[in-house]
């Protein structure tokens, strides 16, 4: 009887499209409670913005419960430029990851620097926060976790070290998020202003972020070196010991597979050039994603057929990602059609307009840190509250700018220690480490990286940024 008991008293993480869906139905029943009303609008700078003291109340159109369903493909196709951009990286970085070249790159660079212990844990921090900071590294990591591992383990130091200097390396760029496209792409576009605009500002967060979280990692290895009986994982590492296997053969990094990372890194840079030069946006990324991904393919040794099945296979381990952005796109065509999007603006601005813009911005960061254990896509996350965020920030004379690094940063600080985000979760089932041992490792870390961006945030404030 206990046992049946348990198992519907037993708590289970929802899923993600469960949360979306009911977050749907919800907003349609609150089509028939919020009263619909409208601000008026002005266009500066060739975007929209809102008219302060304008709103007024229009005839109600609430959404039936047929709405729940039919927002969603309304979603899917609002956000197809997103959605698409999103299958064709995924599909482009499928193909590079099956000719071996990130894999065997990646093996080769990090045993070399495994001779060196002082410079390995900088140097790949470094290096993942490259990758987190321009592609949005993240689910990517698991691949990698193992290695650093290895690694981290032949100069004297543990699992836990080889973990977190993959998996917070890119944690930290992902977070600076310079040029993101997931994250900080899709909220400047939903803000209305110049993509991945401000990176100068963000840069300097990046660095202090990545400097303390490399200062955290080295103090808790070196710590562990000099007694490893102080190792969070000290079991987990005398079980390695006992059960020494020979290692897995490392595939030889050939030259084809360097020339499909260097048309990699060269794509990265020219869309970088692209965007700031001619003000490309998601189709132009996608496009020259898609060609290098192909030309890889086919330089590689892959063939035609082999090519696109790893294009498709790509786009597969994308897709939850992708299809989120559509789901959480359905949420803001419901409250747009139920046209009560602008009357949550009007009181939650009447709420927070007598606060000073410095706690505004800061409740700002702390709701979208907490939105994210339920929605831990960030381009979804993006989607969802940035149509609100927005306004809020027009309406109290805040720059938008603020209220995308206020997302930006609650969206990327918390995806390290919440358990619904499937790359740590992932990375950390690989690592073998469980859980609470992470939780117990890296919340003093995150403590800084919170104090960090919310320091980062006020002064950004009142530098008008």
């Amino acid at each position: 009887m206990k046992d049946i008991v348990g198992k519907f008293i037993r708590f289970k993480n929802p899923h993600t499209y469960a949360i979306l869906l009911f977050i749907i139905a919800m907003s349609c029943l609150l089509t028939y409670v919020i009263p619909s009303g409208e601000f008026d609008r002005k266009s500066v700078n060739d975007r929209e913005e809102v008219v302060s003291g304008t709103y007024h109340l229009v005839d109600s159109e609430p959404s039936g419960f047929l709405e729940i369903f039919r927002s969603i493909p309304e979603g899917l196709i609002s956000g197809a430029d997103i959605i698409f951009y999103i299958f064709l990286v995924g599909g482009a970085f499928g193909i590079i990851h099956k000719t071996g070249a990130i894999t065997n790159g990646v093996n080769a660079a990090m045993n070399k620097l495994g001779k060196n212990g002082k410079l390995m844990i900088p140097l790949t921090m470094f290096i993942f926060s490259l990758l987190g900071f321009s592609i949005g590294l993240a689910e990517e990591t698991i691949i990698f976790v193992p290695i650093g591992i290895a690694i981290a383990r032949a100069v004297g130091y543990d699992a836990m070290t080889g973990a977190a200097m993959i998996i917070m390396g890119a944690a930290a760029g992902f977070l600076g998020g310079m040029l993101n496209p997931f994250t900080v792409g899709v909220a400047q576009q939903i803000a209305e202003i110049p993509l991945f605009s401000g990176w100068e500002f963000r840069t300097i967060i990046y660095i202090c972020v990545l400097i303390v979280g490399i200062a955290y990692v080295m103090f808790y290895a070196r710590k562990v070196k000099k007694n490893p009986k102080k190792s969070l994982v000290y079991e987990l590492e005398q079980q390695e010991k006992n059960q020494i296997e020979p290692q897995e053969e490392i595939g030889r990094f050939t030259k084809r597979q360097m020339f499909c990372l260097i048309l990699l890194v060269s794509a990265i840079c020219f869309n970088v050039f692209g965007i700031f030069t001619f003000g490309w946006s998601f189709n132009e990324m996608s496009a020259n994603f898609l060609l290098v991904g192909l030309l890889a393919g086919f330089i590689a040794g892959l063939g035609f057929n082999g090519t696109f099945d790893a294009l498709i296979e790509g786009m597969q381990s994308i897709l939850f990602g992708a299809l989120i952005v559509g789901f959480a796109k359905a949420i803001v065509v419901v409250l747009e059609n139920g046209k009560i999007i602008d009357t949550i603006v009007y009181y939650l601005t009447n709420t927070i307009q007598d606060l000073p813009a410095s706690i505004t911005v800061g409740m700002m960061f702390i709701i979208q840190m907490v939105l994210n254990f339920f929605i831990p896509s960030g381009s979804g996350q993006a989607m969802t509250t940035m149509p609100l965020m927005v306004p809020i920030s027009d309406l109290l004379n805040i720059n938008r700018q603020m209220a995308v690094l206020a997302f930006q940063y609650g969206d990327a600080v918390s995806n390290s220690i919440f358990p619904t985000s499937a790359s740590l979760m992932g990375g950390l089932a690989v690592a073998g480490i469980s859980y609470t041992t992470w939780v117990k490792f890296i919340w003093k870390l995150l403590l800084l990286w919170v104090v960090i961006c919310l320091v980062g945030i006020i002064i950004a404030l009142a530098l008008g940024y």
